[in-house]
């Protein structure tokens, strides 16, 4: 059990206990048993008791300069993608969002070229990036990300992967973990998690994460990704992926309409939520659109407050495992 919630289980017992002493005390006055002023005297206890743990809950400041720099001038994990920087800008602790499209359209290529970027970011203070997946094979996953990350073929890879081996453990330094398990529950990421101290979590997928019960489908999910949103104030930022449903196939901006197996109860815990588009056009093989269908970041002091609800098109080379801007936002 997590200390924090064992210690909240603790003190609501022990408030119990004492609220269970002053009503016997009180039934002892009421009867002639017992004087008033031993009634006071454990009410007055308990109230103090409370007005303690009050006094624990920290607040948010209201210094106007600190909020300005923890939250727009001081730079989260920047985007490889420009255009996203414009849009959203940095993901800081407390952001939690995902993207969704449909299968085969490069969801995990677009992970591998975002994530690889973030970790060129990271500081000798940073904790790692973990990357739970429960969807693709996992080495061809991490395959991607050292493509991605180098911007070469899988051909280049394999003409010299000492060198590339060498260069990525050394810039590296142990910090990207692919946690790779089609069982993956929430008891596990949250044991990895507190162990880790991550900079950033990735989900691929998280509908699928295990440890969760509802009556219905969409509550079940939705407990998810209250408990994404609760990973990503505890931690940093927290990055899901999830389908499209079939109402997205072959289409270019994709709404929270169009995310597979929800009402609202995922969309309403996301702060941001970034749609993939591919249609299946003859020389659009290439294109993807990215439609940003809610952004509620701060974003940061070159991001432009017109795209904050974005639509552009975007370049995925499959090859190297990157996608690229066709807009210039600058």
């Amino acid at each position: 059990m997590d200390p924090d919630v064992g210690v909240g289980i603790l003190k609501q017992i022990k408030r119990r206990q004492q609220a269970l002493a002053l009503s016997e005390k009180a039934v002892q006055f009421a009867t002639g048993y017992s004087d008033v002023q031993s009634v006071l005297t454990l009410a007055k206890f308990l109230e103090e008791e409370y007005e303690e743990e009050l006094d624990e809950i920290e607040s948010v400041t209201d210094d106007l300069e600190t909020l300005i720099e923890d939250a727009i001038t001081k730079p989260g994990l920047r985007w490889r993608l420009n255009c996203l920087n414009k849009s959203l800008g940095s993901l800081r602790t407390g952001d939690f969002g995902f993207l969704f499209a449909r299968p085969e359209t490069g969801k995990t290529t677009f992970l591998a070229s975002e994530v690889s970027y973030m970790l060129t970011q990271l500081t000798d203070e940073s904790g790692p990036v973990i990357w739970f997946n429960n969807e693709e094979q996992g080495k061809k996953v991490m395959l991607r990300v050292y493509q991605a990350y180098f911007g070469v073929t899988k051909e280049q890879l394999l003409a010299n992967p000492k060198r590339f081996k060498r260069e990525f453990q050394g810039r590296v330094r142990g910090r990207f973990k692919l946690i790779d398990n089609a069982n993956i529950d929430k008891a596990k990421v949250e044991k990895t998690c507190k162990a880790l101290k991550p900079s950033l979590i990735i989900f691929d997928q998280i509908d699928k994460i295990k440890g969760f019960s509802a009556d219905r489908e969409d509550l079940r999910l939705g407990a998810i990704y209250v408990w994404g949103r609760e990973l990503a104030k505890t931690y940093c930022p927290v990055i899901g992926v999830c389908q499209a449903d079939g109402s997205a196939e072959n289409q270019k901006w994709l709404t929270m309409e169009n995310v597979a197996n929800a009402k609202t109860s995922k969309q309403a815990e996301a702060d941001w939520i970034l749609g993939i588009g591919c249609i299946h056009a003859e020389g659009a093989e290439h294109t993807r659109y990215l439609n940003i269908s809610k952004n509620k970041l701060t974003g940061d002091t070159d991001s432009l407050p017109d795209l904050r609800h974005m639509r552009t098109e975007t370049y995925i080379e499959p090859t190297i495992a990157r996608y690229k801007d066709i807009v210039n936002y600058d």
